[in-house]
């Protein structure tokens, strides 16, 4: 609802500490991550070969940052998370791994003579899009199906990719109606479009969307925190906002 925030990419900077958050939903958040990384891990999950090196270090990003909160405690070969499931700590399936110790999801982008490349990702929570479809594919063509996403973003996204530095976070925020609650909504791009009338809208679902430079490999990671939230439950001017924002 910052208006700061609408007029695309609507990047702001954030403090190292304020990368992973955990929030009131945690445990059913997690219960959920936890079901479609065993039963649709293909769906879920995706890593070029080439980004092993980058996803590992991910994951260590992801343990030091998650270290800081309390309410985890740690063996030498597990993580409890504060819901009280113990996760292993497995090295080799980094991206696996993470997936089920934060509600955030993460996407590898790595620079490429077209621009950044998505080569990795653990994505449980798709707001219409498939990971299938995406998985080595340039943020431009990534984009493709999304009319606000025209060659002028493409390149202001970029230069900002090309200017992330590991020691500052850039985060930004999106907002998009819904008429189900499901976070777990993937689309094929050769599906029907699915704008959702604002009378139809019963949800509206925020993606907190985190850019992060790796310092060692030089990859970026794209970190997503989803928000899902009943319309019914917004105030009077969270409502009106959305009557702004909505398409």
């Amino acid at each position: 609802l910052d208006p700061r925030r609408w007029k695309l990419p609507g990047i702001q900077p954030l403090p190292l500490e304020g990368w992973l958050i955990r929030d009131e939903v945690f445990a059913g958040q997690m219960a959920l991550r936890d079901a479609l990384i065993k039963s649709r891990q293909e769906e879920v999950h995706a890593l070029l070969p080439s980004a092993h090196a980058a996803a590992i270090e991910c994951y260590d990003l992801v343990l030091e940052a998650l270290r800081e909160d309390g309410d985890y405690s740690w063996s030498q070969s597990s993580a409890t998370r504060p819901d009280g499931v113990a996760v292993p700590l497995n090295r080799s399936q980094p991206l696996l791994t993470i997936g089920q110790l934060t509600q955030s999801d993460f996407c590898l982008l790595e620079s490429g003579s077209d621009g950044h490349v998505l080569t990795g990702a653990i994505l449980c929570f798709p707001a219409y899009w498939t990971l299938a479809e995406k998985i080595g594919k340039t943020m431009l063509r990534i984009h493709k199906p999304v009319p606000e996403y025209d060659s002028n973003i493409g390149r202001r996204v970029q230069r900002l990719f090309d200017a992330a530095r590991p020691d500052r976070l850039l985060v930004r925020a999106n907002a998009n109606l819904h008429v189900s609650p499901d976070l777990f909504a993937p689309k094929s791009e050769s599906a029907p479009e699915r704008r959702v009338a604002p009378d139809a809208a019963r949800f509206v679902r925020s993606e907190r969307q985190v850019i992060r430079k790796l310092p060692r490999s030089g990859a970026t990671v794209f970190s997503i925190h989803t928000y899902m939230v009943a319309i019914d439950c917004l105030d009077r001017s969270a409502r009106s906002t959305l009557e702004v924002l909505a398409p």
